[in-house]
C-alpha cells in the first residue's frame, strides 16, 4: 500500500492516476483530510493504512506569498515533512519526499548535483531546505527527490498559465535569463513508482536524487514552445517577448540557474525523464483541445 500526502496537488493527482493505471494499491489524502503538520493525524493514518511506502507530495508552493506567509510555509515545508518522517521511522516505512531547485541560489555556472551546498534565496527555498533536513534527521530510510519547473495536466502550473494567457492576450512578456529543466508530473510519478520496488531492504539506495526533464531552456523558451504547440489546436499565436528578470520584479528572488544533473538517478534506477519539449508539446495540445 502506497500512502500519498498531497492528493489535491498537481503531482498528487498524477500519482493517483499512475498508480491506478498500474493497479497498485494506494491511499491518497489531501490537506483537507490530513494536515501533515498534525502529528496525531499523521500517526493515525499510518496506523490505519500500514503503508509499504509513503510519498510526501504535499507542500506550500506559493513562492511569492511565502515571503509574507512565513509560518504557513514553515508548517507545510518544514514541520510537516518532519512529522511524516518521524511517523514513518516509528513504523519502519520508507519515505519519498519531494523537494525543489529553490534550495539552491542559482549562482552555479553548470548543472547542480546532489552534493552541491544549499543556499536558498527566499522563504520558500529556506523552508524546503529545512524540510529536507528534518527528514534526514528523523529517519534513514528516505529518498529526497528534488525536481524543478513542474507542470502537467492537473493543478496550477506555468504551462496552464501560458495556455490561459494565450487565449486572453496578443503579447506575452516572459523572463529569458532564468534557466531550468521543465519536468512533467507524469514523469515524476513514473519515477516515484519505479523507485518503490527498489526500496525493500536496500539501504544503499537511500539519499538525495535530482530528477528533471531532459534538456534545459529559459522560461521564455518554455513559453514559446507551449504557444507554438497550442497554436496547432487553437490557431492563436500571441507574440512571446523576451524580458530580463529585472523587468519583472517579484517579492521572492528566483534562482537564475535551476538546471539539474540527473545522472545519479538514471544510473541507480535506470530511468530518465522525457525531453521537456516533447512532453510540453503533448500536454499543451491535449489541454488546448479540451477548451
Amino acid at each position: 500500500m502506497i500512502l500519498i500526502f498531497g492528493a489535491g496537488g498537481q503531482l498528487g493527482q498524477e500519482l493517483q492516476r499512475s498508480a491506478a493505471a498500474k493497479a497498485l494499491p494506494y491511499r491518497a489524502l489531501s490537506h483537507a483530510e490530513v494536515d501533515i503538520a498534525d502529528a496525531a493525524a499523521v500517526s493515525r493514518v499510518l496506523n490505519e493504512t500500514r503503508p509499504s511506502l509513503v510519498v510526501n507530495a504535499a507542500a506550500y508552493t506559493r513562492v511569492d506569498l511565502a515571503e509574507k506567509e512565513t509560518e504557513a510555509a514553515r508548517l507545510g515545508n518544514e514541520i510537516g515533512p518532519g512529522v511524516i518522517a518521524v511517523a514513518c521511522a516509528a513504523r519502519e516505512a520508507p519515505l519519498i519526499h519531494i523537494s525543489t531547485d529553490y534550495v539552491f541560489d542559482g549562482a552555479k555556472s553548470g548543472p547542480y548535483v546532489e552534493s552541491d551546498p544549499l543556499a536558498p534565496l527566499g522563504v520558500y527555498g529556506r523552508t524546503k531546505a529545512a524540510g529536507e533536513a528534518a527528514v534526514r534527521k528523523a529517519m534513514k530510510r528516505h529518498i529526497i527527490l528534488r525536481t524543478s519547473w513542474v507542470y502537467g495536466e492537473f493543478g496550477n502550473n506555468f504551462l496552464k498559465t501560458m495556455l490561459r494567457l494565450a487565449r486572453e492576450r496578443d503579447e506575452l512578456r516572459v523572463v529569458a535569463d532564468q534557466l531550468g529543466c521543465p519536468t512533467s508530473t507524469r514523469d515524476i510519478a513514473e519515477a516515484i513508482l519505479r523507485i518503490a520496488p527498489s526500496l525493500e531492504g536496500d539501504a544503499d539506495l537511500y539519499g538525495v536524487y535530482h530528477f528533471s526533464g531532459a534538456g534545459a531552456t529559459s522560461w521564455h523558451g518554455f513559453a514559446t514552445r507551449i504557444i507554438e504547440a497550442q497554436a496547432e489546436v487553437t490557431g492563436r499565436r500571441p507574440q512571446v517577448v523576451a524580458i530580463a528578470t529585472a523587468d519583472y520584479p517579484t517579492p521572492a528572488r528566483r534562482p537564475a540557474n535551476s538546471v539539474f544533473d540527473c545522472s545519479r538517478f538514471e544510473q541507480t534506477f535506470g530511468f530518465s525523464a522525457r525531453n521537456w519539449s516533447e512532453e510540453a508539446d503533448a500536454i499543451a495540445k491535449l489541454l488546448a483541445g479540451k477548451r
